[in-house]
């Protein structure tokens, strides 16, 4: 069976739950080499393995930490180089975009983004994207080179199936271009405590509905109820209620949850395409005739102000 590279996602060899989704489509497809770069590199081997990794192939170096993702691209081609792989996988990140894209380039190979789903085909694999804000849904193939698919977080579910999880030092050579662009600061992002936005199994999203930043925190306490992220409307998010890094729509973030409660958002396409593929789509509004009620698979019409106190109370005292 051919092999698939899987780019691994992680943070000081703590494997991120995209990555292990990569791994559990990856299977349906060959078999996965994982690629682990930078510190802790051979941390992640167990992990890998135990969601089917049949080899990982680490290197560590100070250009992953010091530059910006040229030095990743590097890696990732001479892994690509080392295995000639049937396709190349990559969780659908801001970075893990431009990482592919750029190795795409590099191999002189088509490239689909935001995949769904991916499924084996006859002249390789076959990815299913979200097309036009989310009103169509596409299954495409890549007509030349080596696949270099990128994969929306919450798109499969992880599924364990222990391998051999091999572990080999990857050879990297860096380009010129690698050393480029330094990274000369970093400031932590101020922690929640709450899941990340995109990689999210629940977000609870508010919208000008909530009318002003005060009352978020009803948009809070349910997201804490449950465990789950919380996101914001463009027009929220334009009224100052809420950071833009929480913004879910067309121009911020698109996710793909298992629930998705929309709270006092009408329901603009421009939100719609964010949210769209979420696998249940519940939203509170007092406008029966909001556009928002025409996505969902459950609706309730009224108050957010009544319904959403309510609703997390039921949600804690349930919890016991």
């Amino acid at each position: 069976m051919a092999e698939v590279l899987v780019y691994v996602d992680h943070v000081d060899g703590a494997v991120r739950k995209p990555t292990l989704e990569l791994l559990t489509l990856a299977r349906r497809i060959g078999e996965p080499v994982a690629v682990a770069l930078g510190s802790g590199a051979e941390n992640t081997a167990a992990a890998l393995a135990e969601h089917g990794a049949v080899k990982v192939l680490t290197h560590d170096a100070a250009e992953y930490a010091d530059y910006l993702v040229v030095p990743k691209v590097d890696a990732l081609q001479a892994a690509y180089e080392a295995v000639s792989p049937a396709a190349v996988l990559v969780p659908s990140s801001a970075e893990g975009k431009e990482i592919a894209a750029r190795l795409a380039v590099r191999i002189g190979s088509g490239i689909i983004t935001d995949a769904t789903d991916l499924e084996a085909g006859d002249e390789g694999p076959v990815a299913t994207q979200s097309a036009f804000a989310a009103s169509f849904t596409t299954k495409s193939r890549v007509a030349k080179g080596t696949p270099v698919i990128t994969v929306k977080p919450n798109s499969a579910a992880v599924e364990a199936a222990p391998a051999a999880g091999a572990v080999e030092a990857l050879a990297v050579t860096f380009s010129d271009k690698a050393t480029g662009t330094k990274v000369t600061a970093r400031t932590p992002r101020e922690s929640t405590g709450r899941p990340e936005l995109t990689e999210a199994a629940i977000v609870v999203s508010g919208g000008r509905g909530v009318n002003g930043a005060e009352n978020f925190s009803i948009i809070e306490n349910l997201a804490d109820s449950l465990g789950a992220a919380v996101g914001a409307s463009r027009a929220a998010v334009d009224a100052g209620w809420y950071p833009h890094t929480n913004q879910v729509g067309q121009t911020g973030k698109s996710v793909s949850p298992q629930l998705y409660i929309a709270s006092g958002i009408s329901g603009a396409i421009q939100h719609r395409a964010g949210m769209q593929t979420s696998k249940t789509i519940v939203a509170i509004n007092k406008d029966a005739e909001a556009p928002i009620f025409d996505l969902v698979d459950y609706g309730v019409v009224g108050d957010l102000f009544d319904v959403v106190p309510q609703l997390t109370e039921e949600i804690k005292s349930r919890k016991g």
